[in-house]
């Protein structure tokens, strides 16, 4: 029997809808998809696409309806991507679907629709009242977020020792004994208190995560700016980054098109396109699927494993 996965259909101004239709058939030979979308709103978005629905393609009804405009911020886009994503959160907590894939939403939209939630993850995270972990990448690299979407000048003071301690905790029971490179906040790594002292409380969370563990997991304070170099990112895998471009920049230069993002510690099983709504190429045909499939088998993946 293949999976059942919810598809969240994202904002309906950007590529999502046009992502879903054309990978229809390629991924219906891996899960079962059931996407979160009314058929009005999906007829709509193929007209204005140009194209056909599958015969095959299964909805799961979203109530709503409004006028979709390529490329648009809109109140209503934004609200339906969310009722959509809640829809599916539904769908896998009532055990109808063996996990969740989500397609693009818009930040932007969310705010103006009134939702307090900066994303998927940080939604996932308050609906479950637990520390969910968002870890991106490819077959090539993954890298763990510590702090994700909160302004730059926060992030050093939302290093403590307790709360990386529990990060790393929680990430090893979530991709088991893997050895992952922790990178530093200051450049250098703070050159040992000349540029910063974080790196200290960084080492000590890594030195009792490993006590902890009974096993050295974790490696670091390492120099954020030769962490991702061809040479080092031989010995490792997996990445942990103190702030979102640390630890993004890199693997979107490196692994753009194939990258997914992945939801750790929660009872649930969330993947994602990693990638944005792309309102410049909406509905012109000229999205790119590779991100959403690699999405579809992570999450076949991780159902294997389990």
């Amino acid at each position: 029997m293949k999976p059942k996965v919810a598809i969240s259909i994202g904002d309906l101004s950007g590529v999502g809808i046009e992502i879903a239709l054309r990978a229809h058939h390629e991924i219906s030979q891996i899960v079962e998809p059931l996407y979160c979308i009314n058929k009005e709103m999906l007829h709509q978005a193929a007209k204005l696409l140009g194209c056909s629905i599958p015969d095959d393609l299964l909805t799961w009804d979203v109530e709503g309806f409004f006028t979709i405009t390529p490329g648009i911020l809109s109140v209503e886009s934004g609200r339906y991507s969310y009722d959509s994503f809640m829809e599916a959160i539904k769908l896998a907590q009532e055990k109808k679907v063996d996990a969740i894939v989500t397609l693009p939403i818009h930040k932007e939209a969310w705010m103006m629709a009134g939702l307090e939630f900066k994303g998927h993850t940080d939604l996932l995270r308050k609906h479950f009242d637990q520390e969910a972990i968002m870890m991106l990448g490819c077959e090539e690299m993954f890298v763990a977020l510590y702090t994700e979407h909160i302004p730059l000048r926060r992030v050093a003071d939302s290093i403590t020792k307790e709360k990386l301690l529990q990060f790393l905790l929680d990430l090893h029971q979530s991709i088991g004994d893997k050895e992952v490179a922790v990178l530093g906040l200051n450049p250098h790594a703070g050159d040992n208190g000349v540029l910063g002292n974080e790196e200290s409380l960084i080492h000590e969370a890594i030195d009792d995560a490993n006590e902890i563990i009974g096993k050295k997991c974790f490696i670091g304070p390492i120099v954020p700016d030769i962490a991702f170099t061809p040479n080092f990112r031989k010995n490792f895998h997996y990445f942990v980054a103190m702030y979102h471009d640390q630890g993004l920049a890199p693997l979107k230069a490196l692994y753009f098109d194939e990258s997914v993002n992945i939801s750790l510690n929660l009872p649930i099983i969330r993947t994602s396109v990693d990638h944005g709504t792309a309102f410049d190429i909406a509905y012109q045909g000229r999205a790119n699927i590779l991100s959403y499939l690699n999405a579809i088998k992570s999450a076949k993946d991780i159902l294997n494993k389990k």
